[in-house]
């Protein structure tokens, strides 16, 4: 008798697969940088249309042709620095040690939080440069700017992200000089830079192990064929129970997932919002109206979440390779 051997269905490697907390994705790690710039930025997805790139990948069999590409637009308003937040270590971790928040806020940021009327922000800066040496990392807190974007929104998110630089002194006197600024996409990524897209994928609801784990579907001719669409065993008599790596019904989909380097074609600014619309505008978006990421290849989540594009952690192929982009597809997306 001969034995087939077969591995398990489906990935162990996500536990728990639970609902994300929120929508807006927290990134628990930054790469080390000597440029003082933002670690990321956050952009709304917007659709997916091709464009027409010279193929530069050495050894590619299209090598020094062109080749239609698929690709992501993100709409990316400037965002806010409103706060700087210092850190120190402890033995068990990172810890924060002093929020200053920018005064003068303005805009929908009320609809998020209350911001303070009067903080003294220099004389918190300045007691923050005395205790320098205690502080482990600077990160910088930002608000987006949904209302501008084609979104039906107008509650501005706010996140964390860090800063480049050698020193702690360099990242706090970077965090001073944007406090209260506006940060556009062109500061922080330029054409052909790789970076990481961080997001909620598109939320599936309840599923069956099938179209959750890749479960086969049990054949007609089957001893017990009453259910189709199961696992055969859920486990041995011991241990008496049913492990957690078995697969069985449950969430699929809205779970926070991260793509390593992603090639950014292209960084567009307000001006050239008109070059990626499509006739009708994006299905199920509308129209790109300020700054803009164009990425190879798709990211995580539906149309209108939240992308948060952070510099390659871990980067590998050419990051100084501008793209050379002879045509974007402007054909209406509506009838697709």
């Amino acid at each position: 008798m001969t034995r087939h051997h077969q591995p398990r269905k489906g990935s162990v490697a996500f536990s728990p697969r639970k609902r994300a907390a929120k929508e807006s994705p927290r990134i628990n790690a930054w790469p080390e940088t000597e440029e003082t710039c933002l670690l990321g930025f956050p952009g709304y997805k917007v659709g997916m249309t091709h464009v027409t790139m010279l193929d530069t990948i050495k050894g590619s069999p299209t090598e020094g042709l062109e080749v239609s590409t698929p690709v992501t637009i993100l709409e990316a308003p400037a965002v806010v620095a409103m706060g700087i937040r210092a850190y120190r270590k402890d033995t068990r971790g990172l810890k924060t040690m002093t929020d200053i928040i920018a005064a003068g806020l303005e805009g929908d940021i009320e609809r998020t939080i209350t911001p303070p009327k009067e903080d003294k922000v220099q004389a918190k800066i300045a007691e923050l440069r005395e205790k320098l040496d205690e502080v482990e990392d600077i990160r910088v807190l930002i608000h987006t700017k949904p209302k501008l974007a084609s979104i039906p929104k107008k509650r501005p998110e706010i996140l964390e992200f860090g800063i480049g630089g050698k020193t702690v002194a360099e990242k706090l006197d970077y965090a001073e000089s944007v406090l209260g600024k506006e940060i556009t996409p062109q500061d922080t990524f330029n054409d052909g830079e790789h970076a990481d897209a961080v997001a909620v994928t598109k939320g599936k609801g309840f599923q069956g192990p099938v179209k959750r784990f890749g479960v086969r579907i049990q054949y007609g001719k089957a001893a017990r064929s009453s259910k189709k669409r199961h696992v055969g065993s859920i486990g041995p008599w011991t241990p008496a129970r049913t492990m957690w790596t078995v697969a069985m019904a449950g969430q699929m989909g809205y779970h926070k997932r991260t793509e390593f380097n992603k090639k950014i074609l292209k960084v567009g600014d307000v001006s050239e919002a008109d070059a990626v619309n499509p006739e009708g505008g994006f299905v199920k978006y509308g129209l790109v109206k300020n700054g803009y990421f164009m990425v190879k290849g798709s990211v995580p989540g539906p149309s209108k979440r939240l992308i948060v594009l952070r510099k390659a952690i871990r980067p590998h192929g050419k990051h100084d390779d501008v793209p050379q982009i002879s045509y974007i597809s402007t054909a209406s997306k509506q009838g697709v």
